[in-house]
């Protein structure tokens, strides 16, 4: 039985439809953690909350998340992928449907925690692709899987402000319930039988997330490369609110979200990386990537009151970022096949730990010396992690 299994994920490839399918499935999962963002004040307004109240909304749905990476993800390395993540997309879409008829604001929290929490389908489909691809397309399938949920985080903000306009914030709710529902039934039908894997306690199986960052260097060294990038990106982007909104521009909330779909880029350079790993360029690409963020910092601390020059470092700064990110997910996720939800959860932790600590730069740094302070701070955080790259890669370390 077991090596019936074995020959069916075998005989299943990746093909461009699946991993199509994969790409639009996690982006519409993870665009669900910020549904809310752009909708902070009139959800206050409809329940009777000041706005700063409504900014826990946001705060719980990524704790939830956090939580759910930590405690869900994991069991994909032992559980039935086949039933475990439409399941996962099942409840959901229940969770965005209690967001939507929530009748308080303590309703509304309770039912968004609940969102972040079961957001996790796309952590667990990107190991399961990795699994199914072979060795020389896994960079373009998992760059494509990246790039469409960088795809769904960027045009869930755009898309939450039009329909919200339109119908009110609680239709979004309804219409990502709906879509969830309709994709988790899709993957219940087309996801295919992997072989069955041996039990482990839970309590085990959560304790060697450490266990199995612990027994490979090339992880240690990939995720502190990772988080260390990510942090640069989130403080980047943290500080732009502040310097597009600072009288220097005076932007509108919505001429801010317009300038964010410049990251556009970032998921198309999500796809490209991908393959640089499949032709054996993961490592030095790494390194070239952090050079690209390097020069896109320069470009954008000369841009305090030009918004062409603003423009083009965000561009670079994604492109740069979203690459280092992919060739780090497929560069760990090459390294231990048994373990890959356990080596993703260990990484969507790091970047996620990295970006609370650049989200807590950006406000210390624009204090001290507003523009120029925040893009000198990015650039010393990117060198750190040239450093790492560069003394690891001459060891032999960063190699998977």
């Amino acid at each position: 039985m077991a090596n019936s299994s074995v020959t069916n994920v075998q005989s299943t490839r990746m093909t461009r439809k699946l991993t199509l399918l994969f790409a639009v499935a996690g982006g519409a999962a993870v665009g669900n953690l910020y549904w809310a963002q752009p909708l902070l004040k009139e959800i206050a307004d409809s329940l009777d909350v000041p706005a700063t109240s409504a900014g826990l909304l946001v705060t719980l749905t990524q704790v939830g998340y956090a939580v759910g990476i930590f405690l869900i993800v994991p069991l994909g390395d032992t559980l039935n992928r086949r039933r475990l993540i439409p399941s996962i997309m099942v409840g959901s879409a229940l969770a965005l449907a209690g967001s939507a008829l929530a009748s308080n604001f303590a309703g509304l929290l309770i039912a968004l925690s609940l969102v972040g929490l079961t957001t996790v389908g796309a952590q667990l489909l990107t190991p399961l692709a990795s699994d199914l691809a072979r060795d020389d397309e896994r960079g373009r399938v998992v760059g494509t899987i990246a790039s469409g949920l960088l795809t769904g985080i960027l045009l869930s903000r755009t898309i939450s402000g039009l329909v919200a306009n339109a119908f009110g914030w609680r239709a979004i709710y309804f219409a990502a319930a709906a879509l969830i529902l309709v994709l988790a039934f899709v993957l219940a039908v087309v996801l295919p039988a992997t072989p069955r894997r041996a039990a482990v306690p839970y309590s085990r199986l959560l304790s060697s997330v450490f266990s199995t960052v612990l027994a490979h260097r090339p992880v240690r060294v990939t995720l502190l490369i990772g988080a260390t990038a990510f942090s640069v990106f989130t403080m980047f982007w943290t500080g732009l609110t502040f310097l597009l909104s600072s009288p220097a521009f005076s932007y509108s909330v919505t001429q801010i979200g317009l300038v964010g779909l410049v990251g556009l880029a970032g998921a198309l350079a999500a796809q490209r990386a991908g393959r640089l790993h499949d032709r054996g360029h993961s490592v030095a690409a790494t390194g070239a990537a952090l050079g690209l963020a390097l020069v896109s910092l320069a470009i954008a601390s000369m841009g305090s009151t030009n918004i062409i020059t603003v423009l083009l470092g965000v561009l670079l700064l994604d492109v740069a970022i979203q690459a280092v990110n992919v060739l780090n997910q497929t560069r760990l996720l090459s390294i231990d096949p048994a373990a890959r939800s356990r080596l993703n959860t260990a990484f969507v932790t790091s970047n996620f730990i990295g970006g609370a600590v650049g989200s807590a730069l950006a406000g210390l740094l624009w204090g001290l010396g507003g523009w120029t302070a925040l893009t000198l701070g990015g650039i010393a955080l990117i060198l750190i992690a040239l450093t790492i790259w560069l003394v690891n890669r001459r060891s032999g370390f960063m190699q998977a």
